[in-house]
């Protein structure tokens, strides 16, 4: 049976809940909106890889995580369409602002309410599933390269 570790809210990750919080659900989507434009291209370097170990296959859009750890601080990227699946897009550039560039332990120090309490009033619930899996992942990338 393994454990559960919690970890400390990371403060990069405490902004990021406390400002999105505080809007309304009009901010939100305008902030949403402004933050898909945000989502950085994939590096070239990722491209060529099999995608297979990087698919989130419980999200309705295709999107493909890719994580790197440099320097014991760790980078992800997404492979999606931002016009496509703006919602998607916005989410990870918002938690990717929060965590890379930082050590494993602030992706791993995320609550797991996590996507709950950022669409919380938005009305996009469906979505939920798929963000959570894509978070999972991200946390799970986490766990490997503090391993590592």
């Amino acid at each position: 049976m393994t454990e559960s570790v919690e970890h400390p809210l990371p403060p990069s990750v405490a902004r990021v809940l406390s400002t999105f919080r505080a809007l309304g659900r009009e901010e939100k989507m305008q902030t949403l909106l402004h933050y898909a434009k945000k989502l950085e291209p994939v590096p070239d370097r990722f491209l060529a890889l099999d995608r297979a170990e990087f698919t989130v296959p419980e999200c309705q859009t295709r999107v493909d995580l890719f994580p790197e750890l440099r320097d014991g601080k760790l980078y992800f990227y997404a492979d999606i369409d931002p016009r496509k699946s703006p919602t998607i897009a916005a989410f990870l550039a918002i938690l990717f602002s929060a965590i890379n560039g930082h050590p494993p332990e602030t992706t791993l120090g995320i609550p797991s309410d996590f996507v709950r309490l950022m669409m919380e009033g938005i009305g996009l619930a469906g979505r939920e599933v798929g963000l959570s899996a894509m978070l999972t992942r991200i946390k799970r990338h986490a766990q490997v390269a503090m391993a590592q």
